[in-house]
């Protein structure tokens, strides 16, 4: 590869400004340095800022006990996955099943009385047409039927309330997550109010970022961000911007913005520090190298070509990024080769033998 004019002048300029015991009388050895690089491509794209951030779990449930009982089981453990409505902590039913066996027992009985007393007020009524029994008799008999109905009620109330008991005795995962804590052992008292587990949602996962306020009207909720993770090198996430909060930190001057997970992923976890990359302005053509071409060269940043079997260093601003790629201005233009492996220990014009690696479309 040839390089152009202008690339050919800056990076003569580079070279010279350089200590001359590293272009001048270096002994590279009779091997060439093996080397990986990547074209550099051309993409429309927006003036872009990248800020840190941190992933958040927007839901983290402390589940208790709604009732006093015994644990009888305790299904899961830390950081097992759980899904909605799964069964977690058992509480001892026994003396609520043995209450809703006598309340049962007691409506069938409020409920024969009834009808007795039905049966009882038809017989009255044909003697109150004989003039065989006061008027006052009858609306006893009456009123019988009445108690016995508000007996029936009270009784159907009494067990709907423990069959209620019963199903709460039965901790349940309010969503899909993973069990951070147990606060818990089987045959462990609970109280009414008592943390029993805790659990972390894997349904929405969140970016927070503390954006200064100088960017914040550029952003708009809805639009994409793209996200990194130190954690899981090589992979972008895709974000989109949940909610603009509108209250600044008072001392640092930025507002905080969520980001949300477009699909969640069980690689990362609440906690992990993360790099957001926001659009803030209209696109336009630039160049684009893989980040793991840019090098720190001295004082400069560059990247290095592959010129003729020999790198050649060329000096590049950073101004935005796109994933694994970064928007660079300077000594580069699409389709030079740029060393992607190998770039750390390159001095300028040292012989190298140059093979391609792919890397993914921004």
């Amino acid at each position: 590869m040839r390089l152009s004019p202008l690339t050919g002048c800056l990076c003569a300029i580079l070279i010279l400004a350089c200590p001359p015991a590293l272009v001048l009388g270096q002994d590279y050895g009779q091997q060439p340095s093996p080397v990986r690089y990547t074209e550099a491509i051309t993409k429309p794209v927006a003036l872009t800022v990248e800020l840190p951030g941190y992933l958040e779990a927007p839901n983290v449930s402390v589940l208790a006990g709604e009732i006093l009982g015994l644990v009888t089981e305790l299904k899961v453990r830390e950081r097992e996955r759980v899904t909605r409505g799964q069964p977690l902590v058992m509480l001892r039913t026994t003396p609520l099943e043995l209450r809703l066996q006598a309340a049962e027992a007691r409506l069938k009985e409020a409920q024969a009385r009834r009808k007795l007393a039905e049966t009882g007020l038809e017989r009255f009524r044909g003697l109150m047409e004989r003039n065989a029994i006061s008027r006052h008799e009858l609306d006893e008999a009456r009123y019988e039927i009445d108690a016995w109905q508000g007996r029936i009620e009270t009784l159907q109330a009494e067990i709907a309330g423990i069959e209620f008991d019963i199903k709460r005795s039965t901790i349940r995962a309010p969503f899909n997550g993973v069990v951070v804590a147990r606060h818990t052992e089987v045959g462990q008292w609970s109280e009414v109010g008592e943390r029993l587990l805790e659990v972390l949602s894997t349904d929405t996962q969140e970016v927070h970022v503390d954006v200064p306020e100088k960017y914040f009207n550029d952003l708009n909720e809805g639009v994409d961000v793209d996200v990194i993770f130190d954690s899981v090198p090589g992979r972008v996430f895709t974000t989109y911007i949940r909610a603009l909060i509108p209250r600044a930190d008072a001392r640092a001057r930025t507002f905080p913005v969520k980001l949300r997970l477009r699909q969640p992923s069980e690689r990362i976890g609440a906690g992990m520090l993360a790099k957001a990359v926001f659009p803030l302005g209209d696109s336009s053509p630039g160049t684009l190298v893989p980040k793991d071409a840019i090098v720190q060269f001295g004082e400069h940043t560059v990247v290095f070509l592959v010129n003729e079997g020999s790198a050649v260093p060329a000096p590049v601003k950073v101004s935005g990024a796109m994933g694994l790629w970064s928007v660079v201005n300077g000594a580069v233009a699409p389709g030079d080769k740029v060393v992607t492996r190998g770039n750390e220990r390159l001095q300028p014009g040292q012989p190298i033998q140059a093979e391609p690696l792919p890397y993914p479309s921004p």
